[in-house]
Formats: C-alpha cells, sequence, structure tokens
C-alpha cells in the first residue's frame, strides 16, 4: 500500500474503517480492503473475519462471500451506500 497518503485519503480510510462490514455486517471497526492497491478510494469496509480469515475471508477459501453471494463489486457498493447514509445522518443531525 501507498504510504504516502494525502489528508483526504486518509480521512476517507477513517471513515471505512468506522462502517459496518459490508459482506457480514458485523459492528465497525472495520478493516479497509483495497480492491487494488494504492487506489485508496476503492476500499471495501471489513470485518477481519471476512477480510483475513483463512477460511471465511477474501484472503483466504471466501467461504463468507460464498455464503452471502457477494463479490468485490457488490462490498464495494455496500461501502458506498453505507457512506452516503453516514454523510445523510450527519448532514442531517448537523441541521438541528
Amino acid at each position: 500500500m501507498n504510504n504516502k497518503l494525502n489528508t483526504k485519503e486518509r480521512l476517507h480510510l477513517a471513515r471505512i474503517k468506522s462502517l459496518p462490514c459490508s459482506v457480514c455486517g458485523a459492528s465497525a471497526p472495520s478493516e479497509a480492503h483495497h480492491v487494488k492497491q494504492g487506489l485508496q478510494y476503492t476500499c471495501i469496509s471489513l470485518c477481519v473475519d471476512c477480510h483475513r480469515n483463512p477460511t471465511l475471508g477474501w484472503h483466504g477459501q471466501k467461504r463468507m462471500w460464498a455464503i452471502m453471494k457477494i463479490d468485490e463489486i457488490d462490498a464495494l457498493n455496500n461501502t458506498i451506500r453505507n457512506l452516503l447514509e453516514t454523510s445523510h445522518q450527519e448532514a442531517t443531525k448537523n441541521e438541528f
């Protein structure tokens, strides 16, 4: 991973890690899975099991992914939806 992140990239990754898992829905904190290394804005929020577990995780046998019938694009879509919902909730909360 590129360690020379700018402020916006660091903020984005922090937001990704504050989301629930985009595969199983486990509560935050999550890890940021990069769909493509070095592209900070194509990260998926994943719990440890869905990310690195040797049986369930993406970097293993991907069994949880198969159980949930989900691939990286589906998980990225879930992450983006969760980001937008979180942003909307924060904006609404700040209005009052």
